[in-house]
């Protein structure tokens, strides 16, 4: 039904050195009283020092060297940036049956950066970068309904077929909220103050409507969300995707014993990804991996990770090792008892569920184009670091540290010696400030995410200039890095009382560090 057909020539693309910006503000070749590889939080093969709106989007700098490297970057760039379609035999076809956007930088715009907080779900919505989750909140893992939804769930499709959820049912709202202290720091000071929503901090409601749903059983009486329902409903903003693939690159060994390390302490344990088995056969490290990709760190390594499965279940597309559709098996029955899809296909029922839950469809992405692909997913460059030696930047380092921020936001990892997808990363010191490990924060109406991974830190000072504004966390109801701060109760309240205690001026100095790594 679909076929890709993907003829792209280097005269298609656009040199990468005319892409990169030439903003390099914030660097200096002096020496400095601080470790001078602090400035390469990718390492020295893994960092660029680029500071403007297309510091995501840059290939690590071995890349240039390697013609055939340069080439595969290239092309997986146009594969990452282009729209799939539905129409058969036409450049990027594959579309469908039944999709979540067309494209990957539809969910990361900037090559790797998150889209913006949004008050309605939209697929055509170049803002939205949400993910739709659906669950049961009466299972203690908050595992998704996936008898019915795929993880991610689908609100698009190729007619005739029809997505799992109308888009038009689905309501989003931003509630208030009021902690403890009445949204004040210890000296009186309202959060967020001088802004034009200070004194407030906000959280996302999700509720769908049951005739918006695809399923017509008694399980969605009253919809989703609402109150009696079975089933709720969360967004998860996409992630940051630059550095990926150094933090691909750090041991299994080494996470572990990160883990061991916080179960042996008083404070801040955290929750480790299960050993995840890694079927893919293109897999460069067989066996079992602790996981370290998405929230709830359900990916062991980038080979099954975001990049190689948002490719294929974002769009449906195709490709050797995956020749079937990311639908669920309730999904191909009602979409194959439709009297309307029967009718617009002149397919039977037998025929309709039988292509739609096939393993053997025709390959619509080569192994040449996903290799690219991968290439490009791998190889996006860290940013370096920005105005280390500000003073009032290294008090900030200062205060983060003490706060006990380091606990969770590790601040540095060594990869590891041998990495045979891309040996240029191996034996790189890097600054994630991340130990890729799962924490309770104690967030209020956290959806399906409670015990969330720590997300890295570096280049995040810079969305403001790259995306064009500065949401955070995992539904993205932190508007700056202040709240973000804020919203950390549970294992990090120690570190998050420490914070709301501090004068404004080492607030400020704590944020100003943030902002520069």
């Amino acid at each position: 039904m679909k076929k890709i057909n993907l003829f792209l020539t280097i005269g298609l693309l656009w040199a990468l050195t005319a892409c990169k910006d030439d903003d390099t503000e914030g660097f200096n070749k002096k020496e400095y009283s601080i470790a001078t590889e602090e400035w390469y939080p990718g390492g020295q093969n893994g960092t660029v020092f680029i500071a403007g709106s297309r510091a995501y989007r840059q290939a690590m700098p071995f890349i240039d060297a390697d013609n055939n490297l340069y080439k595969s970057f290239m092309r997986g760039e146009v594969l990452s940036e282009k729209s799939f379609v539905s129409t058969e035999n036409a450049a990027f076809s594959g579309l469908g049956p039944v999709y979540i956007r067309k494209s990957c930088i539809a969910c990361h715009p900037s090559y790797g950066g998150r889209s913006q907080r949004v008050n309605r779900l939209d697929a055509n919505d170049s803002r939205n970068g949400y993910l739709l989750m659906i669950y049961d909140p009466a299972t203690p893992t908050l595992a998704l309904a996936s008898t019915y939804f795929t993880g991610m769930t689908q609100t698009r499709a190729v007619p005739p077929y029809k997505a799992p959820i109308d888009e038009a049912g689905i309501q989003l709202e931003w509630l208030n909220y009021i902690d403890e202290y009445g949204n004040r720091y210890a000296d009186g000071t309202l959060y967020s103050a001088g802004t034009s929503y200070e004194g407030t901090l906000i959280y996302p409601k999700v509720t769908i409507t049951q005739d918006a749903i695809l399923f017509k059983n008694a399980d969605f009486a009253g919809g989703i969300g609402n109150e009696g329902s079975k089933y709720a409903a969360s967004i998860e903003a996409t992630i940051g995707i630059y550095g990926v693939g150094l933090l691909d690159a750090i041991s299994d060994e080494d996470l572990r014993a990160e883990y061991a390390t916080q179960q042996a302490r008083e404070y801040c344990k955290g929750v480790i990804g299960g050993d995840i088995p890694e079927s893919d056969p293109s897999n460069p490290f067989p066996g079992v991996h602790p996981g370290r990709f998405t929230y709830l760190c359900t990916r062991g390594t980038l080979d099954n990770g975001p990049g190689a499965n948002a490719i294929w279940n974002i769009t449906n597309v195709t490709r050797p090792e995956r020749q079937y559709h990311y639908i669920t098996e309730e999904y191909a029955r009602v979409s194959s008892q439709d009297a309307e899809v029967q009718a617009a296909l002149g397919q039977s029922e037998t025929e309709i569920f039988n292509h739609l839950t096939s393993r053997e469809l025709p390959v619509e992405m080569s192994v040449t184009d996903y290799d690219a692909f991968m290439v490009w997913h791998r190889a996006l460059a860290v940013p370096a670091a920005r105005d280390l030696d500000n003073p009032q930047v290294q008090r900030g380092k200062t205060l983060f540290t003490q706060a006990g921020c380091v606990a969770c936001h590790r601040p540095s990892w060594t990869t590891r010696s041998n990495y045979p997808p891309m040996q240029q990363l191996a034996g790189q010191k890097i600054f994630p400030y991340t130990d890729l490990l799962r924490h309770d924060l104690d967030m209020k109406e956290p959806g399906r995410v409670k015990v969330c991974r720590t997300t890295p830190l570096w280049g995040r000072g810079l969305m403001p200039v790259v995306s064009g504004h500065s949401d955070k966390l995992h539904d993205l109801r932190a508007r700056n890095y202040e709240e973000a701060i804020l919203w950390h109760g549970g294992e990090a309240k120690v570190s998050k009382e420490k914070f709301r205690n501090m004068p404004k001026e080492d607030r400020d100095a704590l944020i100003r560090f943030l902002e520069s790594i």
